[in-house]
C-alpha cells in the first residue's frame, strides 16, 4: 500500500487559546498604554492633532472639526473590545500622543492585529512611539498568540517602513482590498509569528536600552541596526 503523503501541515502541539486583550496599563520605559478614556484623553489628543488633518489620511475616521466630534468618536471607540484602544502616553513629557488598538481578535486560532495606529506629530519618531508598538507585540506573543499582523495601506510609505523596521515579514498586497474614504486601498499584509518575535525582542531590547539614547532621548544606534 502507498505511503499517505498527502499536503498536511504540521501538528500545533499544546496550544491553547490565548486570552482576549484584557490589561488597562501596559507599561515602558518610554511610554505607558492606557485603556482608552474620552475623560482623560479626549481632549488633549484633540489638541495634539489640531491643525495636522494628514494624520488621518490612512485611517477610516478624522479628521475632526471639533473637540466634541472627536470625543464621540473615543467614546464609541472606548467601548469596544475589538478594536481594543490604548492611548499612548509618553512618561518623558507626560503628553498623550497617540493611539493604538489590538483588532481582528481571534484566539482560536491564536491571531491578532495591531492597527488603527494614529500618533500626533508630538509623538512621532520617538521612543515612545516606537517602544508602544513593540509592547504590544510583545504582550501578544507572551500571551500565546501565534501571529501578529500589520496591515496598511500600500500607497502609505510611512506605514510600510515602519512595519519592516518592527521585524514584520511583507506577505503581499490584497489589491482593491476596500474603499476608504471615496478612494481605492490596496492594502498590505505584514506579520510576525511568535517564533519571529523570539529572534527579533534581543535586538529591540538593545535598542531600548538607557544607553543607546542621549539625555534629549536621541538614539544613538538605529533599530535597524541591532537587528542587522
Amino acid at each position: 500500500m502507498a505511503s499517505d503523503t498527502r499536503p498536511l501541515g504540521r501538528v500545533v502541539e499544546g496550544f491553547r487559546p490565548p486570552p482576549s486583550p484584557g490589561p488597562d496599563r501596559i507599561e515602558g520605559r518610554f511610554v505607558t498604554l492606557e485603556r482608552l478614556d474620552p475623560a482623560r484623553h479626549a481632549a488633549d489628543l484633540f489638541e495634539a492633532n489640531r491643525g495636522h488633518d494628514a494624520v488621518w489620511d490612512c485611517l477610516f475616521v478624522g479628521p475632526f472639526g471639533t473637540l466634541d466630534d472627536y470625543r464621540l468618536w473615543q467614546e464609541t471607540a472606548a467601548k469596544g473590545t475589538d478594536p481594543f484602544f490604548y492611548a499612548l502616553r509618553d512618561r518623558r513629557s507626560g503628553q498623550v500622543g497617540g493611539v493604538a488598538a489590538f483588532m481582528r481578535i481571534d484566539p482560536a486560532h491564536g491571531v491578532i492585529e495591531i492597527g488603527n495606529i494614529q500618533i500626533a506629530p508630538v509623538l512621532q519618531r520617538t521612543p515612545a512611539s516606537s517602544e508602544a508598538i513593540m509592547l504590544m507585540i510583545d504582550w501578544a506573543c507572551d500571551s500565546g498568540y501565534r501571529r501578529v499582523e500589520w496591515k496598511c495601506n500600500a500607497l502609505n510609505a510611512a506605514s510600510m517602513r515602519a512595519a519592516e523596521r518592527y521585524g514584520f515579514t511583507y506577505e503581499g498586497t490584497f489589491r482593491q482590498h476596500m474603499i476608504v474614504k471615496g478612494r481605492n486601498r490596496d492594502t498590505a499584509w505584514w506579520a510576525i509569528t511568535d517564533a519571529d518575535w523570539k529572534r527579533i525582542r534581543a535586538a529591540q531590547e538593545q535598542w531600548l536600552a538607557p544607553g543607546n539614547f542621549d539625555e534629549d532621548g536621541r538614539q544613538r544606534r538605529s533599530l535597524g541596526s541591532f537587528r542587522a
